[in-house]
């Protein structure tokens, strides 16, 4: 194929779109499907059974799909999926699934991963995301969509983060943080809204309706739980909703400052 340079090293039995672009001095496994519009820059390396989506480039000395740094992994039949129009810069570093979740880790479309991030095995990572330099996402994390991360932050394994959060730079986060929440600090907990980001997006009734469950939630002084009980039962904004909802179901809880 003309758009694979000669000094790349294809395994026999890689699926490459024509139009994908495979760089200079890359591997392409056995196992990988490379869709069209694919761009795989120079020096970058496709492990496993990866799947990339159309559109999604892979800049230079990125490692994709290498095995999981879990030391329970038994080199099971195991997959990374990755949606389309994503861009994943430099020497990231992502890993598929492990036998002992679902086998799989998932990306979804959209995302931007700065140099140097890393998303471990069995994650789950939405849509329209922004993990900055260095961001450092541990096993079996869920993350939603519209998130920002900021750089130099390590996110603990099995945490949960909502749409529309942002996490400040050189945070640690250990616990599950809301949606439309801004969270920041060693260890990280929620300050505040994510107000800019929530004005960017959802009208003016839907940030007033926010903005008014917030204060309720976590300034009231009454157990987050409870009031999100009783938010759930009374409110018709579908965004308190998915607050309160994602309040009730957390497994790790949610840190806040308690004033």
């Amino acid at each position: 194929m003309s758009n694979i340079h000669p000094s790349a090293i294809v395994e026999k039995g890689a699926q490459i779109c024509e139009s994908a672009i495979i760089g200079a001095y890359t591997f392409i496994s056995k196992g990988a499907d490379i869709k069209s519009g694919v761009k795989i820059h120079q020096g970058a390396q496709i492990h496993g059974n990866t799947e990339i989506g159309e559109n999604t480039q892979v800049f230079q000395n990125a490692a994709i799909g290498a095995i999981p740094q879990d030391l329970k992994f038994r080199g099971g039949d195991v997959r990374l999926i990755i949606g389309k129009n994503n861009t994943i810069r430099e020497f990231t570093f992502f890993n598929p699934g492990t036998e002992d979740d679902k086998g799989e880790t998932t990306i979804g479309d959209n995302n931007l991963f700065m140099a140097y991030t890393h998303v471990a095995h069995d994650c789950v990572i939405g849509n329209n995301n922004i993990f900055a330099n260095n961001v450092a996402l541990a096993g079996h994390c869920v993350t939603g969509d519209h998130i920002v991360i900021g750089g130099h932050t390590p996110v603990h394994q099995f945490v949960h983060i909502g749409d529309y959060a942002m996490i400040g730079g050189a945070s640690a986060v250990t616990q599950d943080i809301p949606p439309f929440c801004l969270a920041e600090g060693n260890r990280a907990v929620v300050k505040s809204l994510n107000l800019v980001g929530i004005r960017r997006k959802f009208d003016k009734a839907d940030v007033e309706a926010l903005t008014s469950a917030y204060k309720t939630l976590f300034r009231s002084g009454e157990s987050l739980r409870e009031g999100a009980k009783k938010f759930i039962e009374t409110t018709e904004n579908e965004k308190v909703k998915q607050l309160c909802e994602f309040i009730l179901t957390t497994k790790r809880g949610v840190p806040y400052e308690r004033r």
